[in-house]
C-alpha cells in the first residue's frame, strides 16, 4: 500500500499542465519528444493535437471501419487532414524552430485547442480549431497573425491522404456568385479493401468584404497532396484574422460523400466565422449543464472535467455510434467497441446525459440480429454479443486473441446497460421496442449457456473472466453474478410491459452459483487460488451488480482483492472500483487513496491524458475516465440506479473535498450533493 502511495505522489512531479484553471489545461512548454496529444472531438470526427505548428497528428471519423492490417478485422479509418496547413512570413516557411514561447492550451468549456507562438520580434502567431459541436461532419479554423513589422504572409490549406487509404482524387472547384466566392479543396479515396469511398473538402473563409478578400491559388504536389494558398500584407501593429472550414464524410454515413462533403463545407463557410463558433459554444453550454462541481481540490476539479469533457467528445445524439476504449482519440484497440462501453463509460453518460447514453446502448439494439448469429454459430439460443464489436456487429476479435470467443459476461454487459437505461429513463415505449428485445434475446442465451448439473450447480464453464488473467476458467463469479442480472432484469422487464417471462429464466437464476472460499471470501472462480488479478472481478457484484448487499461482506471482498493487483500493467478502472465501495462503506483514507491511484499515475504530458495503466503511452483511455466519473457519481457522490430511477445513499467524501455537487443528473435534470 505504501509503495502504490508513493507512486501516485512520484507522478505528479512529472505533470506539467497548469492544475490551477478547472476549465483550461495549459501547456506552456513543448516538448515533441516527450508529447502526447489531446483530442477535439465532437461525437462524429476527431482531431488529435501535435506539437507540430500548423498540423494535427490525426483526423478520426467515428463509424468509418475497414477490413485491413491489424488482425485481419475490421478497423478505424483516419480521414483526411481537413487542418493541416502551413504559414510563411516574408518568404520563410515556418517551423518549430521558430515557434518562440510557444504554449498550447485545451478549453474544455468551449472544446476548443489554441496554439499561439512568436516568430522572432516580427509577428505572434495563434490558431484555434473547433469540431463543431452542431455540425457531426465539420471542423474549424481560426488563425490570427498580430505583425510587429510590415510584413508578407503566405498561407496554404494542405489537404494529405494517410497511407492506408487508395485511389486517392484530388479536386478544385471555384464557385462564383454574386455574393460570394467558395475556393474548394476537395479529395476522395478508398478504403483499403475498396468497401467505404471516404471524401473531404475544406475552403477560406476571410473577413474582407466580397470582392477585397485575398486571391486564392489551387497547386497539385503529388496524387497524395493538393493544397489552395494566398498571400497577404499586414502592416507593423496590425492584425489580420482568417478561417478553414471542412468536412469529412463516407459513404458509410452519406450514399454520396464526394457531393455531400463539398454541400456540408459550403453550407458552414456561408453561415460565417462568427455563427459557426456562436452556435458551437451554445451546444456545449448545453452539454456542460449537467456538470461535476468540486469544492476544495482544484486539481482534481480540473482532472473530472476533463474526464466528462472525452466523454462527451466521443459521443453525441442523434446516432448510434458507440465509443471504443479510446474514444476518438486514435486507432488503439482497432476503434473497437468492449465492455468497456456498457459497464464503464455508459454509467456515467447515462446519469450526467441520458440523451447521449441513449445512442450507445441502441447500438447494440441495431446489431441484435448479428448477436442472434453469432449465438447460433456456437450452438446457443437467444444472442451472444461479440467480445469486439465494429461496424456490422460481428465478431471482431483477431483470431489470436483466444480470450475474444470466451468472454461471455459482454452479453450480459450489454443487458445490464439497457436495463439502466430504463430506470433512469422511465421509457416504457423504449423498453418494449428496443429494451425489451435486448433483454429476452440475452435472457434465451444465458438460459441455453448453463450447464445444468443438479440444484445449485447450473454452471458456466470455460469463459473468460472479467480479470482477464484467468482464462478459461469454471463459475467466474463476475459472469455468473452478471448472467443471474440479466436473468432477473429480463424477468422484471416482461412484468412492467405485461408480457409473460419465460419461467426458465428463474429456475435458471436460481441455480447459478456464486462460489465462496474456507473464509467466506467470495471466490473469483472454481479454481482460483489467491493469484493477481488484472482488474476487478468479484468487487464488482457489489457494484454495478449488487448481488453482494452486505456491508460485511463488500469489506471482506475489498481488502482481499484490492492488494492482488499489480502496481503496473493494470487498467485505470480497477481502482476507482475499490474507490467507490470504500467511499460507501465509510472509509475516507482508503477511498481517497485509490482514487488518486486509479489515474494519477497514469496521466502523461503535457495535457494529463490518461493511459491505460499506470507507465502506459497509449492515451486517452476512456474506460477509466468512465470507470473513474463512477467512482464520484455513484461513490462519493452515492448516487445509486434503482428501478424506480437515480436515488443517492450515504457515502463519504475524500478529506480534502469540501464539497460535491452533482449537477444536471438524470432526465430530470436534479442537482444533488454531498459533504
Amino acid at each position: 500500500m505504501k509503495r502504490l502511495f508513493a507512486a501516485s505522489l512520484l507522478c505528479l512531479f512529472f505533470i506539467t499542465a497548469d492544475a490551477q484553471d478547472p476549465w483550461k489545461i495549459t501547456a506552456p512548454k513543448i516538448d515533441p519528444s516527450n508529447y502526447y496529444g489531446i483530442t477535439v472531438a465532437n461525437g462524429q470526427i476527431g482531431i488529435v493535437s501535435s506539437p507540430e505548428v500548423f498540423k494535427v497528428k490525426d483526423v478520426v471519423l467515428a463509424g468509418a471501419y475497414d477490413l485491413y492490417g491489424r488482425g485481419r478485422v475490421s478497423n478505424f479509418l483516419k480521414s483526411f487532414n481537413l487542418l493541416n496547413m502551413y504559414l510563411e512570413i516574408d518568404g520563410r516557411r515556418l517551423s518549430n524552430a521558430d515557434a518562440g514561447s510557444m504554449k498550447q492550451e485545451l478549453d474544455m468549456q468551449r472544446a476548443s485547442f489554441t496554439t499561439t507562438f512568436d516568430y522572432k520580434d516580427v509577428a505572434t502567431v495563434s490558431y484555434t480549431y473547433y469540431t463543431l459541436r452542431h455540425l457531426p461532419y465539420s471542423v474549424l479554423m481560426d488563425i490570427s497573425i498580430t505583425a510587429k513589422k510590415n510584413i508578407t504572409i503566405g498561407s496554404a490549406s494542405v489537404m494529405e491522404a494517410p497511407d492506408a487509404l487508395k485511389d486517392v482524387q484530388n479536386y478544385y472547384n471555384e464557385i462564383d456568385r454574386p455574393h460570394t466566392t467558395i475556393s474548394l479543396l476537395t479529395s476522395s479515396a478508398k478504403s483499403p479493401t475498396g468497401k467505404l469511398l471516404m471524401c473531404a473538402s475544406n475552403a477560406f473563409i476571410f473577413n474582407e468584404h466580397h470582392g477585397s478578400e485575398p486571391r486564392v491559388i489551387h497547386e497539385m504536389w503529388d496524387n497524395n497532396m493538393h493544397l489552395v494558398k494566398f498571400s497577404k500584407k499586414i502592416n507593423a501593429g496590425d492584425t489580420y484574422r482568417y478561417s478553414i472550414v471542412g468536412s469529412s464524410i463516407t459513404s458509410a454515413h452519406h450514399d454520396d460523400p464526394l457531393n455531400e462533403a463539398e454541400r456540408l463545407t459550403i453550407f458552414a463557410k456561408l453561415q460565417g466565422r462568427d455563427r459557426l463558433v456562436d452556435m458551437h459554444k451554445k451546444a456545449w453550454d448545453e452539454l456542460w449543464k449537467s456538470d461535476i462541481v468540486i469544492e476544495g481540490d482544484l486539481q482534481s476539479q480540473q482532472d473530472v472535467h476533463s474526464m466528462i469533457y472525452h466523454l462527451y467528445s466521443f459521443v453525441r445524439e442523434g446516432n448510434t455510434n458507440s465509443p471504443s476504449p479510446m474514444g476518438l482519440s486514435g486507432l488503439g484497440y482497432n476503434g473497437h467497441v468492449f465492455w468497456d462501453t456498457e459497464l464503464w463509460m455508459f454509467p456515467a453518460l447515462l446519469q450526467l446525459n441520458p440523451a447521449l447514453a441513449k445512442g450507445v446502448i441502441e447500438y447494440r439494439f441495431e446489431r441484435l440480429e448479428a448477436a442472434k448469429r453469432n449465438a447460433y454459430g456456437k450452438g446457443y439460443k437467444g444472442a451472444m454479443y461479440p467480445w469486439e464489436s465494429a461496424g456490422s456487429g460481428a465478431e471482431e476479435t483477431p483470431v489470436w486473441a483466444l480470450s475474444g470467443p470466451f468472454e461471455h459476461h459482454i452479453t450480459a454487459d450489454v443487458a445490464l446497460a439497457a436495463w439502466n437505461y430504463y430506470c433512469v429513463t422511465q421509457d416504457k415505449n423504449w423498453l418494449r421496442e428496443k429494451g425489451w428485445p435486448i433483454l429476452q434475446a440475452t435472457a434465451d442465451f444465458w438460459a441455453s449457456r448453463v450447464e445444468r448439473n443438479g440444484p445449485g450447480q447450473y454452471d458456466i464453464k470455460n469463459v473468460v473472466a472479467a480479470d482477464e488473467w484467468a482464462e478459461n476458467v469454471d463459475n467466474n463469479a463476475f459472469t455468473n453474478a452478471a448472467a443471474k442480472a440479466n436473468l432477473q432484469y429480463a424477468t422484471e422487464a416482461a412484468k412492467l410491459l405485461g408480457i409473460a417471462p419465460n419461467a426458465d429464466w428463474m429456475i435458471v437464476y436460481a441455480n447459478i452459483p456464486i462460489l465462496t472460499m474456507k473464509d467466506g471470501i467470495t471466490k473469483e472462480h472454481a479454481t482460483y487460488n489467491g493469484e493477481g488479478i488484472k482488474q476487478a472481478d468479484v468487487n464488482l457484484l457489489a457494484y454495478p451488480l449488487n448481488e453482494i448487499k452486505d456491508a460485511a461482506q463488500i469489506k471482506k471482498d475489498l481488502d482481499y482483492y484490492s492488494v492482488r493487483v499489480p502496481n503496473e500493467g493494470t487498467p485505470a478502472m480497477t481502482q476507482a472500483i475499490f474507490a467507490l465501495l470504500y467511499a460507501r462503506l465509510g472509509d475516507k483514507e482508503k477511498a481517497l487513496h485509490f482514487f488518486n491511484d486509479s489515474y494519477k499515475p497514469n496521466l502523461l504530458p503535457p495535457f494529463n491524458v490518461i493511459a491505460e495503466t499506470k507507465g502506459g503511452t497509449n492515451p486517452y483511455f476512456a474506460t477509466g475516465a468512465g470507470g473513474i466519473l463512477q467512482a464520484v457519481l455513484n461513490g462519493f457522490g452515492g448516487l445509486e440506479i434503482t428501478p424506480a430511477g437515480i436515488t443517492q445513499v450515504k457515502s463519504v467524501l475524500p478529506k480534502t473535498w469540501k464539497s460535491l455537487t452533482l449537477k444536471g443528473i438524470g432526465i430530470d435534470k436534479k442537482t444533488y450533493t454531498a459533504k
